[in-house]
Parts: C-alpha cells; sequence; structure tokens
C-alpha cells in the first residue's frame, strides 16, 4: 500500500490522530512553537522530561508521550533535531525516515506531523516539504515482491532489519498553522514524492532478482514509465547494434542467452533548442558472472545490482518526465548479461567500439566500461554535447570512498560542479578524483587503442580513462556508484538493500540545468 502524504492547515493541538510528531533541538531546556504549544498542552511533560535529561535532543532520539486525552492525538513522539548550527533538509530527511519506521514498529498505521525546521529552523517551507516526503517515504520503502505471506517479515529494502516490522503506514500528515506556508509546503512534498517514487522505481528494479530483470525486463521498464510520462522510447536489439558496429557491448553480451538491449528514453522539454541537452547513460548488466575472468563465488548474488546505474537512469527519466524541466534529455541504458558461455569473449580478445577505437580485453570482468563506450558513442552520434554516466564500475572505488560518497570524474569541471550542486539539495554525496595524464598511461595496450584494464593502481580512475576515449569533446562526467548503489542497514532514508543512488541527483540536475 503506498503512503499518502497531505498537507493540511490547522492547529496541531486540536488534530486527530493515532501519532503526532514533533521536534526539538539539541540544548533547548523550553521548547518553543508548535513543540511549546504540545507541551503546554501537555502540561508541561515535555519540558519536565527536559529537565530530567530523559529528551536531550539528539538526532535520532525519539520519546514517545502519551497524550491521555489532554489532545487531540494519541501520542505525541519528541523528535530530536541534534544541533541548531548543524541543522538543513538532510537533517529533516534523516529524522522523518527514521521516525516513520519507528511509529511503524508500534503499529501505528497514520500519523500527523509539524513541517520540520520551517518555523524557527529557519529552513524554507518548501524545502521542508520536500524533505518530510522524501525522508518518509523513501524510509518506509519494503521490497516484498517474493515473499509469500506478504506482511514483508520485518524486511526493510531487500532482506531488512527485523525490528522494523509493523503495518503499512498509509497516511501522514503535515500539519501547518501558518496559512502562508501552506501552499509551499503543498509543492514541496508534490516534488519530493515524485523524487522519492522515482527512486523507489530504481531500489525496485535493482532488488529483483537477475532471473526476472533481464535486459527484456529492463526494457519493459523503460516502456511503463514512456508511456506513463509520455517519453519516447527506442530499444535497439542485437541486429541493429551490429549495424551501428556495437563490438564493445556486443563482446560483453555474446556469452549469454539473454539478449542485449540498448534502451534510449527521450525527454523534449526544450525541442526549440536541441542544442540544450543533457544526456544520461547506465550501465545495465543484469548480471555479472565476470564471464570467463570468473569472479569468487562467495557474495556472487550482489551482482544483481551490477545494473544499478541503468536502474538510477530509467527512474531518473520518470522524475524528469514528470517535473517537466525546460531541458531535452535523453536517458541511455546499456543493458546485458556477462555470462561464460561458450561464445564468451576472453582475455586477449580486441573489440571495435562504434567510434572505431579499438579495445583489448584484457579482463572480462571489466565489462562495464565496455557497454558504456558504445551507448556513448551512440549519445554522442545523437548530438548530446552534455554527458553524464552512472555505474557500478569497480570495487576499487568501494576500498577508496566506501559507502559514503559517489565517485565523480570527467572532463568539465562546470558539470561536475553542477552535480555535486544537485546532490547538495537531493542529500548524495560526491567526491572528485583526478583525472591526470599520468593515468592514461596504464591503459595503453600492445595491440590494441587501449586495454580494459589497467591494474590495480588507481583502478577507477583507469576505467574512468576508458570512458573518456569515447565522451570525445563532450561535457562528460562519471559517477561510479559501486559503493553507494547499496546500503548494508536501515539509516535515514535509506534502507538494506539498493538505495536508488543516484536517481534524484540526476533529476535534479536536469532541473537545474533548465533554469
Amino acid at each position: 500500500m503506498a503512503t499518502r502524504i497531505n498537507v493540511v492547515a490547522g492547529d496541531v493541538t486540536q488534530y486527530e490522530t493515532p501519532a503526532l510528531v514533533v521536534n526539538l533541538f539539541q540544548g533547548v531546556t523550553q521548547p518553543g512553537g508548535a513543540t511549546g504549544a504540545i507541551d503546554r498542552a501537555l502540561d508541561g511533560a515535555i519540558s519536565a522530561l527536559i529537565a530530567d535529561g530523559e529528551i536531550k535532543g539528539k538526532v535520532g532520539e525519539f520519546t514517545l508521550i502519551h497524550a491521555l486525552n489532554r489532545i487531540a492525538a494519541r501520542r505525541v513522539v519528541v523528535a530530536g533535531l541534534g544541533k541548531a548550527e548543524d541543522f538543513d533538509a538532510a537533517i529533516v530527511r534523516r529524522v522523518s525516515g527514521e521516525v516513520a519506521r519507528f511509529l511503524r514498529r508500534k503499529g501505528v498505521k497514520s500519523f500527523a506531523t509539524i513541517a520540520h525546521g520551517a518555523g524557527i529552523g529557519g529552513l524554507d517551507a518548501g524545502a521542508s516539504g520536500q524533505a518530510i516526503a522524501e525522508g518518509t517515504l523513501l524510509g518506509l520503502y519494503k521490497f516484498d515482491a517474493y515473499r509469500t505471506n506478504g506482511n514483508g517479515s520485518g524486511a526493510d529494502g531487500a532482506g531488512g532489519d527485523a525490528d522494523d516490522a509493523g503495518a503499512a503506514i498509509g497516511e501522514v500528515a503535515v500539519v501547518e498553522r501558518d496559512a502562508g506556508s501552506v501552499d509551499a509546503l503543498r509543492a514541496g512534498v508534490s516534488v519530493g514524492a515524485t523524487l522519492a517514487e522515482a527512486a523507489m522505481l530504481a531500489r525496485d528494479l535493482v532488488n529483483h532478482p537477475a532471473n526476472i530483470m533481464t535486459p527484456t525486463r529492463m526494457a519493459e521498464a523503460a516502456r511503463a514509465v514512456a508511456d506513463e510520462t509520455g517519453l519516447e522510447l527506442d530499444i535497439i536489439d542485437r541486429d541493429r547494434m551490429t549495424e551501428h558496429g556495437m563490438g564493445a557491448l556486443l563482446g560483453v553480451a555474446q556469452g549469454s542467452e539473454e539478449p542485449p538491449k540498448l534502451i534510449v528514453l527521450t525527454y523534449r522539454g526544450d525541442a526549440e533548442h536541441p542544442e540544450n541537452n543533457l544526456g544520461l547513460v547506465g550501465k545495465g548488466i543484469t548480471f555479472d558472472t565476470g564471464g570467463i575472468s570468473l569472479k569468487p563465488a562467495a557474495n556472487m548474488e550482489a551482482m544483481k545490482g551490477d545494473m544499478a546505474g541503468g536502474a538510477s537512469v530509467i527512474a531518473a527519466m520518470r522524475a524528469i518526465g514528470a517535473l517537466r524541466p525546460k531541458i531535452n534529455v535523453t536517458g541511455l541504458i546499456a543493458a546485458a548479461e556477462n555470462m561464460p558461455g561458450g561464445r564468451a569473449q576472453r582475455p586477449g580478445d580486441v573489440v571495435t567500439a562504434m567510434n572505431g577505437k579499438t579495445i583489448e580485453v584484457i579482463n572480462t570482468d571489466a565489462e562495464g566500461r565496455l557497454v558504456l563506450a558504445d551507448a556513448l558513442c551512440y549519445a554522442r552520434q545523437l548530438g548530446i554535447t552534455r554527458l553524464v554516466d552512472v555505474a557500478t564500475l569497480t570495487g576499487a572505488m568501494v576500498v577508496t570512498l566506501g559507502k559514503a560518497c559517489t565517485g565523480i570524474m570527467g572532463n568539465s569541471s562546470a558539470l561536475a560542479q553542477s552535480i555535486q550542486t544537485a546532490g547538495a539539495s537531493s542529500g548524495e554525496r560526491f567526491w572528485e578524483l583526478p583525472m591526470l595524464e599520468d593515468y592514461r598511461e596504464l591503459i595503453n595496450s600492445d595491440v590494441a587503442d587501449m586495454k580494459n584494464s589497467g591494474g590495480r593502481q588507481a583502478g577507477s580512475i583507469t576505467a574512468a580513462m576508458l570512458l573518456r576515449e569515447f565522451a570525445e569533446d563532450a561535457d562528460w562526467v562519471h559517477l561510479d556508484i559501486a559503493g553507494t548503489s547499496t546500503a548494508a542497514s536501515s539509516k535515514g532514508h535509506l534502507v538494506k538493500g539498493a538505495t536508488g543512488v543516484p536517481t534524484r541527483t540526476l533529476a535534479q540536475l536536469a532541473v537545474n540545468l533548465a533554469k
């Protein structure tokens, strides 16, 4: 059941709900605003708990108080916001996700909340509404498609945390007394819901097992998005790939019985100015065995998520189609399986990409850069001059940045900064790595224009160096989401399993570039 988020004009002390969420900054001894109004209505119960040291206002702290008929709400939850000087929309997003799961564990099926930070917190009402919607919806996300009992069995995401069992929350009301802020809150909630729903689509695509989420199924998901939002869709099959000379993509796919697809979604937000464009290119390896360079068996099941970049592009195109920014955006997803079949490519093979450049395949497990090479070439053929590719590309990126940041590399500092700005808005973090020419020497080949692996040194950067060869003279940025595409546990708006990163950043980037 989908959770609905509504904005209601009214007095929180008079609003009937199973639970009402208010907030408190760390160090505050006498609550003000809506929290102060609730405190007075509860005969100073919140102030007394602050004085006793039970409520401290730290981020992640939730205190449940039973109202006992003193106000219309049956329960009150005081949510800590941390230090006032550290407060921002990311805190609202985190608190909203965690308090929603807290109440779900209590069996609450609906609740109300004040607009965190929209008053004395100094946050714009629209930003508060957007963060509440994103945090709540993403924090409540569950993937239950393959559970026969249908109740999630306590799962959050793909696997989930055992203490997150509970009935689904059907409705959340944001109660705002200031009538002048209601419209801004509603607009923010609407945008937040659109972005959260897109990110949840990406999570769903990644969480499906590889026997279901094949390249063909990814193409069907893209078709559903196109039908829903009015986007154009082109699905390039193996025969057309051969006609275009996409030898790098075809080489990866040749070991699998599953046919590859190059999925192209097009949004024409400024059709009269085709030069006003942005291309989003996603790696869609629906299962990665490593090919002939076979991966170890341990944890190989996680390789169903090697299409997370492609999933985020499909999902971002859905959000872009709904938000309608004035810019032309094309999403390209190179979808294939990397399998060790009898026809699989071998280490030492040489493939020719669409632009005629040759690549010596040193390691068949460095396949993502090969499929992206042809997708980038095709994007350039379409006339796209700003390109962002997204991929779970290298284990080296997990070693470098862990799960805290997405690695960013490219040839355009301006486009990289635009992505970081969009990420600051979405709460998705990025860290730029250097693209020094010294690294290009590591992928020099004795028999071809380049080789697909430069070895252990600077593995993430040398992979990006190969991609740069196919972006040509376009402004281009590469995002390596190998670490950030999944979460090991639930925290804030993230839940265990697929995260949907960087879906919301990609959509926000399109909105920002359209301004």
